[in-house]
């Protein structure tokens, strides 16, 4: 059986966090039906002055009001554990970090960079908890160096994501299809990290990338992580904030049309291939404006497409326009699910897998 774990003083029923999956693809509907389960159910904050300009045509405002409502949205369906992720990358990065702990999200989570003065947005009050996403036991130290020495704070729990999964990956190309990069030879190294604090803090390890099974749960846990993320398994699922035409992406692909593209934020990502990548490939994509500047490494005039955009127009269903980020197992899925039918299917195969053992 899946055991209950703690994350500071947050009690999760079930060690399952939902990756936060932007833009617009894990909102305030997915994740209030994740956190009602047991899990933590994360708002990704990325490109949410687009999904709110009907509020404000300032992206930064609209941003921040944004996420506000999300999070307000939320804690109505649900009187579990909300989480928000917010990308380093992000040009608003701070807003986000700031709006989440002021509005009381229950915990951050931060990749997509080293997100080395999280800290820094707290006050004595806050009740948010913190958690790097990392792709390094060497990154983890760092963080937790960084984090004790500048603000005298440890992670409440660090999450190891690798080369398996969806999106924005923190690896070089090269190293994607590397073994020696690989989640299960990355979790026991940064459980190391985390296990040398623990005279200070427990910090629980959180491992992503890949995890699509209770199984592939179950054996990942073997190797020391406390919970596991999972976001491509839930995108399938009625209560994913995706359109529907966006989901049908995932039940149609096969295993040859995901691929690594190159994004351009300056990182690799795992997609779904479809005709505007191949335009993009091509050369016949070119972004008409930098709307908005929401990520920091973006240079709109060399880029080959704006990726704001890209993703809002797949969240929108208008695939034409934009393509659908996924995880290496996005080809498994064969239907639309509830998530409680995802978390039963998980707990189920993490038992079967145990009692065989």
């Amino acid at each position: 059986m899946m055991k209950e774990i703690k994350i500071g003083d947050l009690n999760l029923r079930v060690p399952i966090i939902q990756g936060g999956m932007g833009v617009g693809i894990s909102l305030s509907g997915l994740a209030s039906a994740v956190a009602n389960q047991g899990g933590v159910g994360v708002i990704s904050a990325a490109g949410m002055g687009l999904l709110y300009r009907n509020i404000s045509s300032d992206y930064l405002k609209a941003s921040i009001l944004g996420l506000k409502e999300e999070l307000r949205l939320a804690r109505e369906k649900s009187k579990g554990i909300i989480g928000v992720n917010v990308m380093v990358a992000l040009s608003n990065y701070a807003d986000m970090c700031r709006t989440a702990i002021q509005e009381k999200a229950d915990i951050i989570f931060s990749g997509a960079g080293l997100p080395l003065d999280l800290p820094s947005f707290l006050s004595k009050d806050s009740v948010t908890k913190l958690a790097p996403i990392v792709s390094s036991a060497r990154a983890a130290k760092l963080i937790c160096q960084k984090w004790k020495s500048l603000y005298n704070y440890l992670p409440d729990a660090i999450v190891v994501e690798g080369p398996k999964a969806g999106g924005h990956l923190g690896y070089k190309p090269e190293q994607i299809f590397d073994e020696n990069f690989s989640l299960e030879k990355t979790v026991p190294e940064v459980v190391a990290v985390a296990r040398e604090y623990q005279d200070e803090k427990v910090i629980p390890v959180i491992a992503g990338g890949g995890i699509y099974t209770g199984e592939d749960a179950a054996k990942i846990m073997e190797l020391g992580a406390d919970a596991v993320q999972m976001g491509t398994r839930f995108v399938t699922t009625h209560e994913c904030d995706a359109d529907m035409a966006f989901k049908q992406q995932y039940i149609d692909a096969k295993e040859s049309d995901i691929r690594i593209i190159k994004s351009p934020v300056g990182m690799p990502g795992r997609a779904i291939d479809n005709e505007f990548l191949e335009k993009a490939r091509n050369g016949e994509k070119h972004p008409k404006t930098c709307a908005v500047h929401c990520i920091k490494t973006c240079n709109g005039e060399s880029s080959p497409y704006c990726i704001v955009m890209a993703l809002y127009n797949a969240f929108k269903g208008k695939l034409k326009n934009g393509y659908a980020f996924c995880g290496s197992n996005a080809f498994k899925a064969e239907r639309i699910e509830s998530v409680k039918e995802v978390f039963d299917s998980i707990k189920n195969g993490f038992e079967q897998y145990m009692k065989s053992k």
